[in-house]
């Protein structure tokens, strides 16, 4: 390998050549659509019905090239292993070193990008729906357009991070957030669900890979806190950075600003991609040992011996493999109902609360105020979260939080029925709800990324982030359709797979604190 190559990370020197020409393609192409967005200054950056010049469509082609070829620069290289490693991992209780922090600041970094995404859309639906004319419900297909963007985006990158590798997925989605940002040059509001869907997936790819990547990369004893850390901060610093932004920006440019800012945050994550190595465990398991070894070494691993495997060695297993065990499909589907049950609670009980408040006869400030309030509880739930996770249990963690959401779902439903007089006051379910999904979302992701072994790890944390947009697409469609139930029939509905959820991780669950993830690889092949 060259030194440039090696330098930036790629298997070869073409493949560089490629991913940053590609690059640079798709940023070109999102230049070209800035002069007619700048024409629109006058009337508000307004620029519904404007017909697309002639540097837009040839920046349109150009996106779609450059992204073409900077997935090709991305195509891992595979190589037949002539040598295997007996131990590719730190010992139980290595420290963290200055790569590690390196890389848990990149990817938190990665995860506040990713997740500003998607959190944009309730800033920009306001002034969409003014300068295009459409009604509530038109306009609600846009959120719903990213859902199932997301959603398909966490199946389709999993997929692809067990197959071309964990950077590679992540810079795909970096590439792809650059060219999304084109959304905010669309002059007609389909364009917009349309390139939606795409910046959809993009991001809902990054953040279940990203799980894959460090839980591969830190230390044991180190492993389960850092996730569940790493991926908080990623979730609350996303809100808060799309919230402020936007009052920062879209005062002065409109709601298309906040568009227009995947250009610069996704160059910023292709410029930080010297930072991303790809996990040594996925270059052994493709044959680029040399590779793997120079990433063990830059994280302060020693490889303890290396040994050559005989004529007769056991070739490596296909990568359905790891899904043979009986307790990890019992462990997939516990995680799959979980992950249906934050979707639904996030975006149809939490969504539905306030509306319901206010026909109690609550005014809108005091739910507003109310909810906002419970929010503040997140960040301190987050970091409870990461300590329990890391330093108690992480089966018992996940089930404390599916067991506090379940509570806060049983309030919901005895406050409808009357006989608790506690639970007329809202704040009760509502704290429950907030702790509950809170813990929930920052411990699933990371559970289901040390649960499963090399060869399915991104398809299966894929899957489960999959199925919490598909819990929010459930309940997103309900509004849309109006067709949103009672909130005492929806917690009594969304408590049935909550409970399966908890009974299963109860007695098919597995306890990850402190266990190698080479242990992992041979569970599975023990199933198999």
């Amino acid at each position: 390998m060259s030194q440039a190559a090696q330098l930036f990370h790629f298997s070869e020197r073409r493949n560089a050549l490629a991913f940053w020409l590609g690059s640079t393609v798709v940023t070109i192409g999102v230049i070209l659509h800035l002069p007619m967005f700048w024409m629109a200054r006058n009337t508000g950056f307004n620029m519904s019905g404007m017909p697309m010049d002639a540097g837009m469509l040839i920046g349109m082609l150009l996106i779609v090239l450059g992204i073409v070829a900077a997935g090709y620069g991305l195509l891992p290289r595979r190589r037949p292993a002539s040598e295997a490693f007996d131990a590719i991992a730190p010992p139980e209780d290595a420290p963290l070193t200055a790569a590690h922090w390196r890389l848990m600041g990149v990817l938190a970094v990665a995860l506040i990008i990713d997740i500003m995404k998607p959190a944009s859309l309730g800033f920009v639906t306001p002034g969409m729906r003014s300068e295009y004319a459409v009604d509530r419900a038109t306009v609600a297909l846009l959120p719903l357009s990213a859902l199932f963007g997301t959603a398909a985006g966490s199946f389709i990158w999993g997929a692809l991070a067990d197959l071309y590798g964990r950077r590679a997925s992540i810079l795909l989605s970096s590439v792809m957030f650059v060219g999304t940002s084109i959304c905010g040059a669309m002059p007609s509001f389909w364009w917009n669900v349309a390139m939606c869907f795409l910046m959809g997936a993009a991001a809902g790819g990054m953040l279940p890979v990203a799980y894959a990547l460090l839980a591969e990369i830190m230390p044991t004893r180190h492993r389960g806190w850092c996730l569940v850390l790493v991926g908080g901060i990623g979730s609350i610093g996303g809100y808060f950075a799309a919230s402020a932004l936007s009052a920062l920006l879209q005062p002065y440019f409109g709601w298309r600003i906040m568009w227009f800012l995947n250009l610069p945050t996704g160059l910023l994550l292709i410029a930080l991609s010297p930072f991303i190595p790809e996990s040594a465990r996925f270059l052994q398991h493709i044959g680029r040992l040399k590779e793997a070894r120079a990433t063990l070494a830059r994280f302060g691993a020693v490889i303890a011996s290396v040994r050559e495997p005989g004529p007769d060695a056991t070739p490596v297993r296909g990568i359905d493999a790891g899904f043979r065990d009986p307790h990890l499909l019992a462990t997939i589907a516990a995680l799959t109902l979980a992950a249906l049950v934050w979707g639904l609670v996030n975006f149809g009980v939490l969504l539905w609360l306030p509306s319901v408040l206010v026909a109690e006869g609550h005014s809108v400030g005091m739910a507003s105020t109310l909810i906002a309030r419970s929010t503040l509880l997140a960040a301190p739930t987050i970091l409870v979260s990461a300590y329990l996770y890391g330093a108690w249990s992480t089966k018992s963690s996940l089930m404390l939080a599916i067991g506090i959401t379940s509570l806060g779902l049983l309030a919901i439903l005895l406050r409808g029925t009357g006989l608790l007089p506690i639970l007329s006051n809202p704040v009760v379910p509502l704290t429950l709800l907030i702790i509950g999904s809170s813990a929930m979302v920052s411990i699933l992701l990371p559970y289901a990324a040390e649960n499963y072994p090399i060869r399915v790890r991104g398809r299966a944390t894929g899957w489960v982030a999959g199925w919490s947009k598909i819990g929010g697409l459930i309940a997103q469609g309900l509004s849309a359709l109006a067709f949103v139930p009672t909130l005492g029939l929806a917690a009594a509905l969304i408590s049935i797979p909550a409970i399966l959820a908890l009974g299963f991780i109860w007695i098919f669950g597995r306890e990850t604190r402190g266990r190698d993830l080479r242990e992992l690889e041979a569970a599975a092949d023990a199933g198999s």
